[in-house]
């Protein structure tokens, strides 16, 4: 079953919303398609493991912490005998192994995978060490990439390549397997240690004045949204959402890009500037927000 389902970071959030409101860097734009690239190959390997029938919790996008040093888990199956995490990785491509050393043809070192995944199977080591379990761990590089070809693939490495998913997740549900309360526990805390948001993001530094203004499409990210009745219409693709919908969605957005900001009547009618009654904005604002404050001092929480 699943037990810690997978959600967007919320610096891929930030950077999808700046993305479409600011012109990004090429470093930023490359940084925020790297970043979405790997929640989409994530994502795919979740379509895989949610379908098995054997029993075991499965906790997708730990973030946990040891001894002041983060890491990151893609992916963590717990079965009675065994904890299996898994190291997701997206690449698209020719690549190959030498030496040791990872590469993208024709000979563009990349970071070795194997690595950052020897590290996370060490810490998660010590961790269930520190909370005296003793389960072993079977530690995989994943390559979920269909259009991934790894050549002179070493035998003796933690490697799943595309070709050999279907393959290793049959032989995982034909396994014996017979959940405890002992699993259960162990499943709770690793969620109870889980970090809800790294405090290491790599944002480019942006204020309000520079970001284009105005709801997007929530289907197609496009500004160019007509007000028809009760609902926002997408002039680019047609899609329809309800305007309280739209309005709720776009203080969300704002709330992430400027935590620090009050919500106010005035600042929501100039953010979503296709809804251009101020005393709709209000009262969409008084039936779904909790308001503090009074007359020109009220703001919505």
């Amino acid at each position: 079953m699943i037990y810690k389902t997978r959600n967007e970071s919320t610096e891929l959030v930030i950077l999808e919303s700046l993305n479409t409101r600011m012109n990004l860097s090429v470093k930023d734009k490359q940084h925020y398609s790297n970043l979405k690239k790997g929640y989409e190959g994530e994502v795919l390997f979740d379509s895989l493991t949610e379908n098995l029938e054997c029993e075991c919790f499965i906790l997708n996008d730990l973030l946990l912490k040891l001894n002041n040093t983060l890491f990151q888990i893609d992916s963590l199956i717990i079965t009675s005998e065994t904890i299996y995490l898994f190291e997701v990785k997206n690449f698209e491509g020719d690549f190959y192994f030498e030496s040791d050393r990872f590469y993208k043809k024709p000979q563009t070192e990349m970071s070795n995978p194997l690595l950052q995944l020897s590290k996370g199977e060490s810490l998660l080591r010590q961790l269930l060490q520190n909370l005296g379990i003793n389960i072993p761990i079977n530690a995989s590089v994943v390559f979920i990439n269909p259009a991934f070809t790894l050549y002179q693939a070493p035998l003796n490495k933690p490697f799943i390549l595309p070709t050999q998913l279907n393959s290793y997740f049959k032989k995982l549900n034909t396994l014996p397997s017979k959940l405890y309360k002992k699993h259960e526990i162990l499943a709770e805390k690793l969620l109870s240690l889980h970090i809800n948001d790294s405090p290491f993001k790599t944002l480019p530094l942006y204020n309000y004045d520079d970001l284009q203004k105005g709801i997007t499409c929530d289907k197609c990210s496009s500004f160019s949204i007509s007000i028809e009745g009760r609902n926002c219409v997408c002039n680019d693709c047609g899609h329809q959402e309800l305007v309280t919908a739209a309005v709720i969605r776009s203080v969300e957005e704002f709330k992430l890009l400027f935590p620090n900001e009050k919500i106010t009547t005035n600042i929501v009618h100039e953010w979503c500037k296709a809804v251009t009654s101020k005393k709709r904005i209000r009262m969409i604002l008084g039936k779904n927000l909790e308001i503090s404050g009074i007359h020109q001092w009220a703001f919505y929480e």
